[in-house]
Parts: structure tokens; sequence; C-alpha cells
């Protein structure tokens, strides 16, 4: 997992500090345990000081804000008043995760009743969840105790899930070229992916990188080409390695430059063959998304985003689309005109010339490689009526690399969902997904669940 930035509100009430004055210090080896645990997952933890009034919480959401916090989990050290922190929480722009625990395994009949002092907490969260709910802002509950094998697998999946639903919320995406003419199902228009996700488009044409290309040096071009050589099988002319990093070099730093977290392209609208911009950029597409930056093809920026957010959430993810179906062998067929993200690559990727045909721009250089086999996890953002959206999702099963010696120059996978191909299909039509789509290796099927909570979204599991 990524190293996600959690910041870890423990929540007390004042009332306790007259009565109980010794209560709160007794309950920091539970909190620090707690912290302990969320860094265990590669999270880079922050944690508040023990908060208790409406100002105590303000101070800890302003320190997260500073600290460019991604998720807060709120763990309750005793009952804690909710109106002290809800509408703070709910105002806040980051997601919200509870933690359900308490330092005790047991409170069974041979308890003694002076331990309830130190696991109350439970009914604090129940407070605070219900008030959440009716103020509109999403969460999740995560229960168990601290020990419970189970409890930090469902803890690393929820903060995925949120980092990942942070990281689309508010995300700046490019588009170069448009979108392909008359491909619809995607085009959802850039005013409802801001009212609908929070997503910023700005669109451009590939002469806009002209300038960016053109100051790329010989010694970046060096660079960039011996780091090449250490990655990937290199069959491929030098002139056409190196126009393709020329160009790919112009595209990074209009992406870095502009903070974008996602791009997509359309391939048609590289015409220009004499210029700067003389070929289509596939090489960068593909090390993009390796570097976690979220892309998709045919201008389509809403599949783009998508990809960068699970890139931040939940690791590697590659755009995708279903080609073919394998009737027989009860698989589909994935592939791309060049577009892969070589980090799930099973092989060493083959860095080949392509014949480029679709528009005047010149040959380009692409990768060549097929997904690691294993787990995996299908997911799609589909565009509804009247500017809603629905994440649709499945676990997969990562087929082994095709046999056919013509298959090595084409981007490839074959994925089997669980049940017949026929059910699959119909079942994903049928909730409308569209033809581009992301796939995250692992099965994070139910972490989707908690990403689409996290976004507002309609959740739609298959099959």
């Amino acid at each position: 997992m990524n190293s996600p930035k959690v910041g870890l509100l423990p929540c007390y009430i004042a009332l306790y500090d007259q009565a109980l004055p010794e209560l709160a210090s007794q309950q920091e080896p539970f909190l620090r345990r707690s912290a302990d645990l969320l860094a265990t997952l590669g999270c880079t933890v922050d944690t508040a000081p023990i908060c208790r009034t409406r100002a105590d919480f303000a101070a800890a959401l302003a320190r997260f804000n500073t600290a460019g916090i991604e998720v807060i989990v709120v763990l309750h050290l005793a009952y804690s008043p909710s109106l002290e922190a809800a509408e703070l929480l709910a105002a806040s722009p980051l997601p919200v995760i509870l933690l359900g625990t308490t330092p005790d395994i047991a409170f069974g009949h041979g308890v003694d009743p002076q331990r309830l002092l130190y696991n109350h907490g439970i009914h604090g969260l129940q407070d605070l969840a219900c008030v959440l709910r009716r103020l509109g802002k999403p969460y999740r509950v995560i229960a168990g105790h601290l020990t419970d094998p189970a409890f930090p697998r469902r803890c690393a999946e929820v903060i995925r899930a949120a980092t990942a639903a942070r990281a689309l919320r508010g995300m700046r995406v490019l588009r170069l070229g448009g979108e392909f003419p008359g491909m619809g199902d995607f085009a959802a228009g850039d005013d409802a992916l801001r009212a609908g996700l929070g997503l910023t488009v700005e669109n451009g044409d590939p002469g806009d990188l002209a300038a960016d290309v053109a100051a790329v040096t010989t010694a970046a071009l060096a660079d960039e080409a011996a780091a090449d050589r250490a990655q990937f099988r290199i069959e491929c002319e030098a002139a056409v390695h190196t126009r393709s990093n020329r160009v790919g070099l112009g595209l990074r730093a209009r992406l870095t430059a502009g903070g974008f977290g996602a791009f997509s392209l359309n391939f048609l609208s590289f015409r220009d063959a004499a210029g700067p911009v003389d070929t289509v950029p596939f090489l960068e597409c593909s090390k993009a998304m390796a570097r976690g930056i979220g892309y998709a093809g045919e201008g389509d920026v809403l599949t783009a985003a998508l990809v960068g957010a699970l890139a931040r959430g939940f690791g590697p993810t590659t755009f995708a689309e279903i080609f073919c179906p394998d009737w027989a062998g009860q698989s589909l067929f994935l592939s791309h005109m060049g577009e892969f993200n070589p980090a799930l690559a099973a092989a060493r990727p083959l860095l080949y010339e392509k014949e480029y045909t679709f528009s005047p721009a010149r040959n380009p250089a692409v990768l060549a490689c097929a997904p690691r086999p294993g787990p995996g996890t299908w997911v799609n953002l589909a565009p509804g009526p009247a500017g809603t959206f629905r994440l649709i999702s499945c676990p997969v099963e990562i087929l082994e690399d095709g046999t056919h010696p013509g298959i090595a120059r084409w981007v490839r996978a074959w994925i089997r969902p669980p049940g017949p191909v026929a059910t699959f299909l119909e079942r994903f039509s049928q909730a409308g997904g569209t033809h581009h789509s992301a796939l995250l290796p692992g099965d994070h099927a139910a972490a989707m669940a908690d990403f689409a909570a996290f976004l507002g979204l309609e959740h739609r599991p298959l099959p």
C-alpha cells in the first residue's frame, strides 16, 4: 500500500477530568497501540492531542489540514458528546473512519465492573455516527479488537478506499485533443464531473506541449533512454525511441507543472509529423501510470481520474478495455493500442516501434506486456442520469499470458470473472458500465463499497 497520511483523532469528555482525573492518562497506552497498529499498515500517522471540547476538535482539524492529512481516523477513549465534533467533521473535506475498538478483549460475566470506565467508547461512536449521518457526512465504521487479525486487514482496506476517494475529489485532470468523436459512454460533461466528483478538467491540444517538448535537453533524453534500457527489452530504432521520449518528457513536464493527478489524450488529434509534437506519447502514458498518474484513452478523463485515485489508495493500477470474450475458456481478453502500466507486468516489457496509421503523426515507441497472474479487481465509474455516477466492481482472476508467438507485440491480458462470462457481460452492461475501466491487482472488491460510500456514489457489485 502507498503511505496514506492519517490523522488519528482521540475523543474524550471534559466531565471526566473533574470526576476521574487520572483516567485520560491511563488511556494513553491504548491510544499509542492504536497509532502503532495504523503505522504497521504503512500509514503515516499524526496523532492529535486528546480532544474534549469543540475548540479542541477545531484545533486538531486545523493541525491535520496543515499537515496534509488525507484521512481522519476517530478513536473514542471514552464517551464523547457528538456535538463537540460532528459539525466540524461534517464540514471537513477529509474522509472519516470511526474505529470501534477497546483496550480489553474480554468483557464477560466475571469482569471487574471498574473496567467499564476504560471500555465504553462504543456508545460515543454510536452518538457521533448517528449525527454524522444526519448531517450527510459519509463515514465508515471498523469494529473489532486490535489483536483480531481481521481488524487490521479491514482497517487497511478502508483506509485505502478513503485515500483513493480523497485523491479523486479535487483532482486536476488534463485532456488533450478533446474526446474521440461519437464516443458517448464516458462523455459526462466537464460540469457534471466537477459537480458530481469534484474533478477539475483542463482542456488543451497536442500543440500546447510544443514549448515543453522543445525544452527537453539532450541530457534528459540520455537519462530517460538509460532508465528504459534498465526496465524494458528494447527492439526499436534509436530515432523512434528518442522522439517518443522527447514528446513524453514534454508531456511529463506539463503534467508536473499543472499538478495533474490524471490525464487523457485523443490520439486522432496528434496530426503534426513535422513539429515538436510529432508522435503520440503512448510510451509516457504507460510510464505515467507506473508513477501513479491516472490515464485513460480517447479523452476519457473520468476513467483516467479513477485510475489515478485507485493508484493513490491501492497501488499500481492500469487502464484497460475488454475487447473479446473467450466463450470457450470463460475469460475476457483485454487490450489497447499501446498503453498499459508496466509496474503490473509479469515479465520485462517489450519496447518496440508500432506501425501507426490513424493520423499523420509518426510511428511511436510503445510497450507490450501482460500482467502478473493472480487475483484482481475490475472497477468501472459510469455516468448515469441527471449528473449521477455509479461505481461498478467485480473480483476477477488475472490469468497467465498468451502462447501465440504474435501476441508478444500486444498489450494483453485475460481475466476471468466469477461465474459465467455471459452473466458478467449481461450484468455489467445492464448496470451501464462504460467500455473503459481500471484493473487493480489483488482482491479489493469489498473495499470498493467503501470507496463508493466515501464518494457518495451508488455501488453496483458484480456478478
